[in-house]
């Protein structure tokens, strides 16, 4: 398959715009999923949140994946590797995160966006990847994916463990919410969120591509204001809630 460059830059910017508009949105009202959805959500068609998670994350394991397949794949391990770094992240959050989460149910017309997001990222992220670019031998040799390899799996580690701090939060039959504690949870309210931002920022800099940095800057865009959600909620809430933590950027924000 050639290249469709065009597309390519199209999506990007659509990205890039999309994720200032989501930005400012999302600082005002909080889209309402987990925590808070509303008694006018539920109202709505909602899907449990197990599912909810599968079918939103599994395009964008299955469209690269499918492409993989479906293309010509000797053009060397550089490119092999970069795509299954992006969809190991996703076959995680598919296979693994998704049958395990106890979240509540997600508003419909939520999974549906994100399942289009997904389908279209995965499209983006993999058909760039596979027949865009090319990266040879000193590709292995450069700083750039050795830093972004560091900070995606960095990223991951951080991601998975405070999720599974969230997971174990509350005892079987609780439902009240509770301080988090441990791992980088010590230092930000959005531990999960700031793991994720640093992965993708990783990808962003291994790849040294722009469908990459849309997509780094749109999940900054998306869940960036969601940890600052987060933040002021358990303010509000705990009066014994720990001063010096930030919102999802360490020491800063």
């Amino acid at each position: 398959m050639h290249c469709q460059e065009n597309t390519v830059n199209y999506v990007c910017w659509l990205f890039i715009i999309g994720g200032v508009a989501f930005f400012f949105r999302q600082m005002r009202t909080c889209t309402p999923y987990g925590r808070y959805v509303t008694s006018e959500s539920h109202e709505e068609i909602m899907v449990p949140a197990k599912a909810a998670w599968f079918i939103q994350e599994l395009p964008s394991f299955l469209v690269p994946a499918l492409l993989f397949v479906f293309t010509d794949n000797s053009a060397g391990i550089g490119r092999h590797f970069l795509i299954w770094m992006f969809c190991l992240h996703y076959f995680q959050r598919t296979f693994i995160y998704s049958l395990l989460t106890q979240g509540r149910p997600s508003p419909l017309r939520i999974v549906v966006f994100a399942a289009m997001f997904c389908s279209l990222n995965g499209w983006l992220q993999g058909h760039y990847i596979l027949h865009c670019v090319k990266y040879d031998d000193s590709w292995w040799r450069d700083i750039r994916p050795f830093t972004g390899l560091v900070m995606f799996f960095s990223g991951m580690a951080i991601n998975i463990h405070s999720d599974h701090i969230l997971r174990n939060l509350r005892k079987p039959g609780e439902i009240a919410y509770k301080i988090p504690k441990g791992g980088m949870f010590e230092l930000v309210s959005g531990a999960n969120y700031f793991g994720e931002i640093l992965e993708w920022c990783g990808y962003a800099v291994a790849t040294w591509s722009f469908s990459a940095v849309s997509f780094a800057f749109f999940t900054i865009c998306s869940i960036g204001p969601r940890a600052f959600h987060h933040h002021r909620y358990y303010i509000n809430k705990f009066d014994d809630y720990p001063k010096s933590r930030k919102a999802v950027i360490p020491f800063v924000f």
